[in-house]
């Protein structure tokens, strides 16, 4: 129990420490962080349970008003801004890419863990960041998916990332990876 509370906070950590490097704000409201790795990581790493809690921890820190997203923003406004549906999706990527980990035990850790970040922290995130950005910024869905296309060649560098990580991780420390647990 208590090494399950440190993990998700330590994972929720991860998340705001990878807000700290420079985010590119994209003409309509939408920055590229590496905040989405850290989602990633959550699920492939800590499986799909404890990797969506800790996204939720982390989220309910920015609630609270703590300004751990990219540059420093945080607070109940981004709850109405263009970037909520990516907020609302990162606990679900967290968990979808975790569940793809913990359910393919036969699919070596490495692709794996490539396709529960792909499938969850690309797929999954988008189709929530894209629904949110079609809301709040009154654009059909293929719309605001347009305004999002920016984002697939670094998410896919990410995605992959995330795999090579969880992996690395499994190498030196296998009991780590809780996914695989």
């Amino acid at each position: 129990m208590e090494r399950n509370t440190v993990l998700i906070a330590l994972f929720a950590a991860l998340i705001a420490v990878l807000g700290l490097i420079p985010k590119i704000t994209l003409g309509f409201g939408v920055p590229i962080t590496a905040q989405s790795l850290g989602v990633m990581l959550c699920g492939t790493v800590l499986g799909a349970r404890r990797g969506s809690l800790a996204v939720l921890l982390f989220l309910l820190l920015v609630a609270l008003g703590l300004p751990l997203l990219a540059g420093g923003r945080g607070g109940l406004g981004l709850f109405a801004s263009p970037t909520v549906g990516f907020l609302v999706g990162f606990p679900v990527a967290a968990f979808v890419a975790g569940l793809i980990v913990e359910k393919t035990p036969r699919l070596a850790l490495l692709p794996a863990s490539i396709l529960g970040a792909f499938v969850g922290g690309i797929g999954v995130l988008y189709l929530f960041g894209i629904a949110g950005m079609a809301i709040t910024l009154d654009k059909s869905f293929p719309e605001a998916a347009l305004l999002v296309s920016p984002f697939i060649p670094g998410d896919l560098i990410k995605a992959a990332l995330a795999g090579f990580v969880t992996a690395a991780l499994a190498k030196a420390r296998p009991a780590s990876v809780l996914s695989r647990a």
